[in-house]
């Protein structure tokens, strides 16, 4: 059984590995490492059921009470409970724990000192009662000789004891129950930022077919019916009756939306030539009094000029198109014609979604912000199942940005070119965001196989006073469950969560449509209700996002991306510290390895000079080496033709050449 993933943290390794198991046939040589497989696969697969299956907890007993002699102690029944690396914890008879003991001992590992007796402090104190799995070598035998070349260690154990100890912390209660909205939020980032993305994304489907519609249309006139005649009356006949004077902030919000349904339908009027002006004229009768319209629209206009739009439309991204309504319906609605120069902004206020120049200006920075957080979001998410999403967002043209208006709304007009900008850019980023937001929430519903660094299981919280405990609870332990503990807090919550995915997910790949526009005719468009009222968004995508988000009475919350941090353990930790400064060692060996690279090259090319130099400098020498040697051997044979014949031979004397 082994595994090139590495091992956990902490050294131990919880992830499944890939198993082998041995294969027996007659004749084999079995060695202790077939047998020691064996085991190994077979305890192997029991940890990876207890982990998948069933999940960290107390499957039975281990109630932990109150010693009957009080004092530091408490008594722990017997019982069974699972840890996160599916190790089963069985405690076969009742035990004394002495949490004095274990306070003391966990003030020594933290503080590496003795610090004395634990009970002088004041106040009550509190911990948590955890017992850990370990593993106990026993039985010592020695064993019998073997071909082997190293000599026998001595005794070696041979059995394996599975025990457990206790312990105690006064922090890392860690839950190990998993919310499928902590995975969401992993892909959703800070959820601050997911919410203003997905805001301005509903503030601009708002506005997508408006624009759309205006930008294929400029010079078309928009469709004027019996509903429209009825929101102008009932609007007109509001606005007359509602007084004078600036409005209370409970008004002026009902009073904006009775400026913008008035102002829509005049200018749905002014869109059309004369002969459509007489012909709407002929078929509704309350449009002979369109001038007087205008006016209450114009003496409306300056009532909600003069309040406070902070205190009266606290979100600021309603508060915007409030200030739209007002300044486009006095800027476009005049009380003899429309601005004639100004026909795009005309026909986007006959659809009821105005655009202000100040508005455009922040349709331009939500552009660049959702696509800034989509591009970010698919950098970082681990769930990213839309392969051709970041070629989509990538090869979005977001119009530029444009400074704010200081005072007013400023006489800036808006061209074609640029509304046709920001209305691709809008409906390819909504389309985009919505494509995201369902792979990241379809994709919660699958268990993740997680890592888990601390494998304590919590027994009970404990209250000392002193050294003396006076409140034990074990109410609010990980407890194993039917389907694991993992979801089984949250298994109501699957089956609607399963119906809205196979609504929603798996299917194809929502795409950006543009409204259908007939050739001929007035432009048909609906007035969109409640642009300004804070509507619930509907649909089955903000049904399962709301389901995963919101936590049901008694479930346990999503946890933020801040909240996930878990505290490296101490071995891990002086282990990271030791390898750092083994990496130090190293990066200085290797240096100096270099370095004598570096000499060994320069000694090679000197060596390979003195070879080059060498026949030059010993030619002369050879020469004159020759020429000396036949000089001796000359005089050597005169002397010996004139010394008498000896069977010894005799020496030269000391200082000959020869």
């Amino acid at each position: 059984m082994s595994t090139a993933c590495g091992c956990g943290c902490g050294g131990a390794a919880t992830r499944s590995p890939a198993f082998v198991r041995p294969r027996f046939f007659a004749g084999q040589l079995l060695t202790e490492d077939d047998l020691e497989l064996l085991v190994r696969y077979v305890t192997g697969k029991s940890r990876l059921r207890n982990r998948s299956l069933s999940g960290p907890g107390v499957v039975c007993g281990l109630e932990v009470a109150c010693d009957p002699c009080g004092g530091g102690t408490v008594a722990v029944r017997p019982g069974h409970a699972l840890d996160c690396a599916g190790n089963d914890i069985v405690l076969s008879c009742a035990e004394r724990v002495d949490v004095r003991a274990l306070v003391r001992e966990l003030r020594i590992g933290s503080l590496g000192a003795d610090c004395g007796d634990p009970c002088d402090d004041d106040g009550a104190r509190h911990y948590g009662l955890f017992v850990r799995y370990e593993e106990l070598p026993v039985e010592p035998v020695a064993p019998y000789a073997t071909e082997e070349p190293c000599p026998s260690p001595g005794c070696v154990p041979s059995r394996i004891r599975e025990t457990y100890r206790f312990l105690v912390k006064r922090d890392g209660f860690g839950d190990h129950r998993h919310n499928p909205g902590t995975r969401l939020l992993a892909s959703l980032g800070g959820l601050e930022r997911a919410d203003q993305a997905r805001a301005r994304d509903r503030r601009l489907g708002r506005y997508a077919d408006a624009l759309f519609t205006a930008a294929l249309g400029p010079d078309r006139a928009v469709l004027f019916d019996a509903s429209d005649a009825k929101r102008y009356a009932d609007s007109l006949a509001w606005l007359r009756q509602s007084g004078e004077g600036t409005p209370a902030e409970s008004v002026a919000r009902e009073m904006t939306e009775h400026v913008r349904a008035l102002a829509s339908a005049v200018a749905r009027f002014d869109t059309h030539d004369r002969a459509g002006q007489s012909r709407l004229t002929e078929d509704y009768p309350d449009l002979d009094g369109i001038a007087n319209a205008r006016e209450t629209l114009r003496t409306s206009c300056r009532r909600l000029a003069g309040t406070d739009t902070e205190k009266v439309w606290p979100d600021p991204l309603h508060r915007s198109i409030a200030r739209a309504v007002v300044a486009e319906a006095a800027a476009r609605v005049a009380p003899e014609r429309p601005d004639a120069g100004a026909p795009l902004e005309l026909r986007l206020l006959a659809q009821g979604t105005p655009l202000s120049h100040a508005l455009q200006v922040e349709f331009r920075a939500d552009l660049s912000l959702i696509r800034e957080w989509l591009l970010g979001r698919l950098e970082e998410s681990p769930q990213v199942t839309d392969c051709s999403l970041r070629g989509t967002i990538g090869a979005t043209t977001v119009p530029h940005l444009l400074p704010h208006p200081e005072e007013g709304d400023g006489g800036e007009r808006l061209t074609l070119a640029e509304l046709r900008q920001i209305a691709e850019a809008a409906t390819a980023l909504t389309a985009a965001l919505r494509r995201f937001l369902t792979d990241a929430a379809c994709a919660t519903l699958n268990p993740p196989c997680a890592d888990c660094a601390d494998t304590d299981v919590l027994l009970a919280r404990l209250e000392l006073d002193g050294c003396d405990v006076v409140r034990v609870c074990s109410a609010t332990r990980p407890q194993v469950l039917p389907g694991g503990a993992a979801y089984g807090e949250w298994l109501p919550k699957l089956y609607r969560l399963r119906e809205l995915a196979e609504r929603l997910c798996c299917l194809p790949v929502p795409r950006p449509r543009k409204p259908e526009i007939p050739q001929t005719g007035p432009m048909p468009r609906p007035y969109p209700e409640g642009l300004l009222s804070d509507r619930p968004p509907t649909g089955d995508l903000e049904q399962m996002l709301t389901l995963l988000l919101t936590p049901a009475p008694g479930e346990t919350p999503p946890k933020a991306i801040h909240e996930q941090i878990r505290t490296t353990p101490g071995e891990v930790a002086d282990s990271l510290r030791e390898l750092a400064v083994l990496r130090s060692e190293v990066t200085g060996l290797t240096a100096a390895l270099e370095g004598l690279r570096t000499q060994l090259g320069a000694a090679r090319s000197q060596v390979s000079e003195v070879r080059e130099r060498l026949p030059e400098r010993l030619g002369p020498r050879l020469e004159e080496l020759e020429r000396s040697a036949g000089e001796q051997e000359g005089g050597s044979a005169a002397q010996s033709a004139r010394r008498p014949r000896s069977g010894k031979s005799q020496r030269p004397p000391s200082g000959d050449p020869s």
